[in-house]
Order: structure tokens, then C-alpha cells, then sequence
């Protein structure tokens, strides 16, 4: 990678603390990273490392309390909140441990919402929707609701919403953490088939199985980075 492309993600000396009664909590202290486009990423550690809230402050759902952050070359600290929500919008595809989904919509509507707040047309939201049900092999139960799928139809779905807004950047919080075994590799696996058609993709895991599927893993412990670790052999 050439000296002058630009991270699509940077932080540096980023931190975050949390006040509460009187007691100071450092999430993270002192954070340098960097994320290059069409990068795939994992952050893995034990409970309460800092991981989520590390994934958070990429997200922009949460700002550090020192330190800046890049997203695509634009510091984010200035950002109104409506700016925010609108680069959340447009440049962030979310992947929740708990799917996320909503109970009274069909899978087509759970997809389609996110893009119904960007005042897309109807004809390419579902353009988008089918293109996007078609990559997790979801097409075919589009007009089911979530209570008819299992967690990893679901989970798969959840996937589609992410995707169907062609994000910059996909951020998967714990994906596998409410799937058994089986489909929890089958969604792995489905990470990695959009990573290889060109997604960048930075995923929180505490299993070490899951965070072997990302080309660079950053170790985190205490709210620091200890270590990063690249793939034997990426895939």
C-alpha cells in the first residue's frame, strides 16, 4: 500500500472515560489505529475491554473524550449531531449481536427502512433490498417476518440491511454471539464472501476462532492495545 493513501479510518490518542457517582471509568486510553479501505479487521479481548465501546466511537454512537478521529479523511469531532446521523446513514452498515430487527416488518421492510430515511426512490430501494437479500441467500423468505426465521436467518437479514445501503464500512458488534456453533460459522463465512467482493469490514469478537476469519486482529486489554496480529493465511 502506497505511503500516501489515506486511512479510511484513523484515530489517534483517542480515549474515553466514563463519569459516573464520582467515579472515573477509562474505557480506552490513548488509542492509535488505523483501518485502510477494503480492510478486513478484527478487535477481540476479554469482557469489558473496551472492545464495544472502541466499535462505538468508529460508529460514531459515542464521542471520545480525547483524541481525534478521521472517516474518510473528515474529522468527526466537529460534526453536528444531524451531520452525524446523516454520515451514520450513508457511510455505516451495523451488524448487532441482537439482529436488531423489527418484530412487524417483513424481511423486505427490515432491509428497506434504513433507506427509506435517505429519501430514496422507491424503484431503487428495491433494487437494493433484492440485491442485497440475494448476497445472504435471504431472497426467498422476504416476505416472512423475523419471529418466522431462525437467529441465523436472522442474523443474515441483518446483514442485508447493512449492505443494502453500500456502506464505506461495515462494523459487526459480537455477529455470532447469539448463534450456535454452526450458524455462527455460516455467517463468518458470509462476512468473508463480501470482504473478498471488496468490503471493508472491522468486526468486535472475544472468540479467537471468529477473529482468525479477519486479515489483522487488534488485541485490545484494559482499554489499550496490546498487541495486532496479521492472518497466516488470508483467505
Amino acid at each position: 500500500m502506497s505511503a500516501n493513501v489515506r486511512p479510511l479510518i484513523h484515530l489517534e490518542a483517542v480515549t474515553k472515560v466514563f463519569y459516573t457517582d464520582e467515579v472515573e471509568t477509562h474505557a480506552l486510553s490513548t488509542i492509535h489505529m488505523e483501518i485502510q479501505k477494503g480492510e478486513y479487521v478484527s478487535i477481540a479481548g476479554p469482557s469489558g475491554c473496551g472492545k464495544s465501546t472502541l466499535l462505538s466511537l468508529l460508529g460514531l454512537l459515542d464521542s471520545p473524550t480525547e483524541g481525534k478521529y478521521w472517516l474518510d479523511s473528515q474529522q468527526v469531532a466537529d460534526l453536528s449531531l444531524a451531520d452525524r446521523a446523516r454520515i451514520r446513514n450513508l457511510q455505516i452498515g451495523f451488524i448487532f449481536q441482537s439482529f436488531n430487527l423489527i418484530g412487524d416488518l417483513t424481511v423486505f421492510e427490515n432491509v428497506e427502512l434504513p433507506l427509506t430515511y435517505r429519501g430514496m426512490k422507491a424503484a431503487e430501494r428495491r433494487q437494493r433490498v433484492g440485491d442485497a437479500l440475494e448476497k445472504v441467500g435471504m431472497a426467498h423468505r422476504a416476505r416472512h417476518l423475523p419471529s418466522q426465521l431462525s437467529g441465523g436467518q436472522q442474523q443474515r437479514v441483518a446483514v442485508a440491511r447493512a449492505v443494502a445501503g453500500n456502506p464505506l464500512i461495515l462494523l459487526a458488534d459480537e455477529p455470532t454471539g447469539n448463534l450456535d456453533s454452526k450458524s455462527g460459522e455460516a455467517v463468518m463465512e458470509l462476512l468473508r464472501d463480501l470482504h473478498r467482493n471488496g468490503a471493508t469490514l472491522c468486526m468486535v469478537t472475544h472468540d479467537p476462532r471468529y477473529a482468525r476469519h479477519a486479515q489483522r486482529t487488534i488485541h485490545l486489554f484494559d482499554g489499550r492495545i496490546v498487541e495486532e496480529s496479521a492472518a497466516i493465511a488470508a483467505s
